[in-house]
């Protein structure tokens, strides 16, 4: 069935100044099933994008590194996760790492995992970083939490969040890694905006990669954040939903991505670095509206090849 473009071409909103150039250069994330529905990245992204490769526990590992082989060989940087809580031991996480190397990958997002309980020896991203399974990837990116995360937190307060972001600012500075932080997805500019500048304040250095849900059905958007554990900003689209005259209609991240790179236009060294987007209603839903709403920064490869 064919994905629906939310605007008309000839009725998308106009580029803001900040806007395009705050896109430029965005990631995106895709899965082994979502990957399947794309005949051509080549043909929705602009070329040279990095593309996550989400692992959902259950994945057979050979999927993702079909995946991920395969979106490579388009001319894509690819970005597997790993996490943490679904490897069982050392030698899985080096027969993981090699697997992804025999297919050209070089970098990884290193993460805890979704599941409450470790299947074997690594419960935190810091753990896959020390064990030196990655010697020889070139980056690294770490998960980020803008509003907390109750599960490493249950207290409500950000402590543990923050104690490992210093640890993660550590680890890059004593290393050679080319390291960023990618966040869990937020509707709001205000609490991003707060949180990375309290990061700089606090000496942690990691790069910001802020997750922005794409273009989704209001509905969807919701199960999302409640599952994923949102925060704060998760009023933005419960005050959405509470207006019917909106209810039925997509939710677009114009409004947080406008605030954002308005911030960054006024402050250059305001510490995020790239904008990553979650696809929640499509990736090639969501790489039409980048292209409608970032001008140069969202030309597909296929154009400018």
């Amino acid at each position: 069935m064919a994905l629906f473009n939310f605007r008309r071409k000839e009725d998308a909103a106009p580029v803001t100044g900040a806007l395009e150039p705050f896109l430029k250069g965005y990631s995106i994330e895709v899965m082994p099933r979502t990957a399947e529905k794309v005949d051509s990245f080549r043909a929705i992204l602009p070329t040279g994008t990095r593309v996550y490769v989400a692992h959902i526990d259950g994945t057979p590992i050979e999927d993702m590194v079909a995946t991920a082989k395969r979106i490579g060989a388009e001319g894509f940087d690819v970005m597997p996760h790993f996490p943490a809580r679904i490897i069982r031991d050392k030698a899985t996480l080096q027969s993981w790492v090699s697997a992804y190397k025999d297919v050209g990958v070089s970098q990884g997002l290193l993460l805890a995992g979704g599941v409450a309980q470790p299947v074997g020896d690594f419960a935190t991203s810091m753990q896959l970083l020390e064990s030196g399974a990655f010697d020889g990837f070139k980056r690294l990116h770490v998960a980020g939490h803008p509003e907390g995360n109750k599960d490493i937190d249950p207290d409500g307060s950000d402590r543990m969040v923050m104690d490992a972001a210093r640890w993660k600012s550590a680890f890059m500075d004593r290393t050679d890694a080319q390291m960023a932080m990618a966040t869990q997805f937020c509707f709001e500019a205000q609490p991003v905006i707060d949180w990375v500048t309290r990061l700089q304040a606090e000496g942690i250095k990691l790069p910001v990669h802020i997750g922005i849900a794409g273009p989704a059905k209001l509905q969807t958007l919701i199960k999302f954040a409640i599952a994923c554990g949102v925060g704060p900003s998760l009023r933005v689209l419960q005050k959405r939903a509470m207006d019917v005259t909106k209810l039925l209609l997509p939710y677009e991240p114009t409004e947080v991505l406008e605030g954002l790179a308005a911030h960054k236009a006024a402050n250059p060294g305001f510490g995020i670095e790239q904008v990553h987007f979650f696809p929640l209603g499509g990736i090639k839903t969501n790489a039409q509206w980048v292209t409608d709403n970032g001008g140069a920064s969202g030309v597909p490869a296929s154009a400018t090849a």
